[in-house]
């Protein structure tokens, strides 16, 4: 059975029909996301900036690769408008793009306060901008932004991420009051997780002592924050909006 205000409700294909961007979608979460949206039958449109990790998983999800630097506005309205032309249209936007620069006060400098905000926050604002004249002409369009734990529970060693990605959150809950009812827009507060951007910065491998801050003594694996992204995007979280859903293993309580 289909509900003609927030998709499908037929079991394995919840994104029937639904046209989505993914942003960040050639490694981690936002891979992961890309692949389960296909499997679930969404359309989707993958940006990024890294075209040799795009091209496979646009071949494999049959997606549309849309080469998009975040931190530029203008080059972010021209991948949207390529994306909405090619879809025929939106009702959905994931943003899981975005990097960690590690830093206290003292090492946090211009540049990389700069470069960690306007990857963060100013690019996720950036899309939501730009979609949303598309994502309001869909009832039950749905924006998911991605936050972090360490915006819930920040520490001191990485101001620059736990400020862009409190960001977020704010975002977010502004964004669910003034789009509303036409489009849900909530977040997802992960934990570490087991992608590139926590392996790469320790040798390919999660740092020591990473799983003992979480209840369930582990990191999260990619496709259960996908998870986690689909549910905010389809049929089943359509009476939720403006929340920040921590999917982090325990962390924001342990």
């Amino acid at each position: 059975m289909t509900d003609q205000i927030t998709g499908s409700k037929t079991p394995g294909r919840r994104m029937e029909g639904r046209r989505v961007i993914v942003t960040g979608a050639a490694s981690g979460i936002g891979r992961a996301t890309a692949r389960l949206m296909a499997r679930e039958g969404a359309k989707l449109a993958l940006f990024d900036i890294n075209e040799a990790g795009l091209s496979p998983v646009a071949k494999e999800t049959g997606g549309i690769a849309i080469l998009c630097n975040q931190t530029d506005s203008a080059a972010v309205d021209a991948a949207v408008a390529k994306a909405v032309t090619a879809l025929g249209g939106l009702d959905g936007l994931v943003n899981t793009a975005g990097i960690i620069i590690s830093g206290n006060l003292a090492a946090t400098t211009d540049d990389i306060w700069r470069r960690v905000v306007e990857t963060n926050l100013f690019g996720p604002f950036y899309l939501c901008r730009a979609t949303m004249p598309h994502l309001q002409k869909t009832k039950g369009a749905t924006v998911v932004n991605l936050a972090s734990g360490a915006a819930l529970v920040p520490n001191s060693g990485s101001l620059s991420y736990a400020a862009s990605k409190g960001g977020i959150v704010g975002m977010t809950k502004s964004l669910a009051m003034t789009c509303a009812p036409n489009v849900r827009v909530n977040a997802i507060a992960p934990g570490s997780v087991n992608t590139p951007l926590i392996t790469d910065r320790n040798g390919g491998k999660i740092p020591a002592g990473t799983a003992e801050r979480y209840a369930l003594k582990r990191v999260a694996e990619p496709e259960e924050i996908a998870d986690a992204i689909l549910f905010l995007s389809c049929v089943e979280s359509s009476f939720v909006t403006g929340s920040t859903l921590a999917v982090d293993g325990g962390r924001t309580f342990h």
